[in-house]
């Protein structure tokens, strides 16, 4: 004989939550990695650090990320590489995104 215990079911909130974190591109692995890089141009990384060369999406994280990486080295924001600028760009291509669903 069983226990007592009902089973568990599950709720529509919580089935809802499961498709959406199976299908939305989170912007990691390969599919986020020309995203993360700022390879191409509408990517999220605009900026690279000068020093090592990590990407940000704008000069406040990339501030931050100066204070608390190189707090040695005075940041200026002239230094700054902006990826953007030295990428043309591509209309034909789809742009990366970091929200967006595979299927609905």
């Amino acid at each position: 004989m069983t226990g007592k215990a009902k089973p568990k079911k599950h709720t529509a909130k919580e089935i809802a939550a499961k498709v959406d974190a199976a299908t939305t591109n989170r912007g990691g692995g390969k599919a986020g990695l020309a995203d993360r890089s700022g390879k191409e141009k509408g990517g999220h990384a605009k900026l690279e650090c000068p020093h090592c060369k990590i990407t940000a999406p704008d000069v406040k994280s990339m501030q931050i990320h100066h204070d608390s990486r190189h707090p040695k080295i005075p940041f200026e924001e002239s230094r700054l590489v902006n990826l953007h600028a030295a990428l043309a760009p591509e209309t034909s291509k789809l742009r990366p995104g970091v929200r967006g669903s595979f299927k609905k």
